[in-house]
């Protein structure tokens, strides 16, 4: 599949997920969002940010666990977090927020 855009086209596999996750900028995230019905608010980018510091530390994508933790801790959403989580990607943390982040589809949740 191909994702087209402002003149661009970026390759992605058959769930929409990058094929290629060095073409990822904000402006994919943008509209790799758009393809799931989201809005990307600030939350949403720092999320987004912090996964890619850890993707860029560890070259694996970060386990839900992970992100929940920095939900909770530095957005100050405390017990909160997995639920915010499912707030900001309603469609999961894989499905739509690694996706979104540029990651490849991780292959624990691999479907294919």
């Amino acid at each position: 599949m191909v994702l087209e855009f402002d003149g661009r086209s970026i390759d992605t596999d058959a769930e929409g997920y990058l094929v290629d996750p060095s073409q990822w900028d904000e402006k994919v995230a943008e509209a790799l969002a758009r393809g799931e019905q989201i809005v990307l608010g600030a939350e949403h980018w720092r999320v987004i940010e912090f996964m890619r510091e850890f993707y860029a530390e560890r070259q694996v994508a970060a386990d839900a666990r992970f992100v929940i933790r920095f939900i909770a801790i530095q957005l100050g959403h405390g017990k909160a977090a997995r639920d915010r989580l499912f707030e900001l990607f309603p469609y999961g943390y894989v499905q739509q927020a690694c996706k979104i982040a540029g990651m490849k589809r991780p292959r624990a949740w691999s479907t294919g």
